[in-house]
């Protein structure tokens, strides 16, 4: 049986975790996208490509793809429950992305030292294929995402 006040379990905070950012993220849930799986240091999230995403060459616009992969990132490091931000990042674009695309981002934390991290994003199609690959530096800042 347990206890109200009893701590969440690593997976179980992590989840706790993500739902309330999803809550408060207007942006990612505007955008569509779909939180699939967390658990500590690793988010998944699903994002269909809508017409008004593509750009002037017909493809995907490369910073929503971005857009994806810092998401996913942000749930990713922050499944500890301390509020964590983006230290700095960058994207390879690896292939076009159509209209018609579904991309998942699936996010590894490779290493968390003291306050830092560093995370990898890859981005792929509903064909599996690599279409971006993502590196994330993480910093902890003051404070929790939801109340211990």
């Amino acid at each position: 049986m347990s206890h109200a006040n009893a701590p969440l379990n690593p997976d179980a905070l992590a989840r706790a975790t993500a739902h309330a950012m999803y809550e408060a993220d207007a942006c990612s849930r505007s955008l569509g996208m779909e939180l699939l799986e967390v658990r500590p240091g690793y988010a998944r999230l699903r994002m269909p490509v809508r017409p008004d995403f593509l750009n002037g060459h017909q493809i995907c616009h490369g910073g929503l793809i971005f857009t994806l992969a810092d998401s996913t990132f942000a749930f990713a490091c922050n499944s500890y429950n301390a509020s964590t931000v983006a230290a700095g990042c960058s994207i390879e674009y690896l292939r076009p992305v159509q209209g018609d695309d579904v991309l998942t981002a699936e996010a590894v934390e490779q290493t968390l030292v003291g306050r830092q991290g560093i995370y990898d994003i890859r981005v792929t199609n509903q064909a599996g294929e690599t279409v971006a690959m993502f590196r994330g530096k993480s910093a902890r800042i003051k404070g929790t995402v939801i109340p211990e």
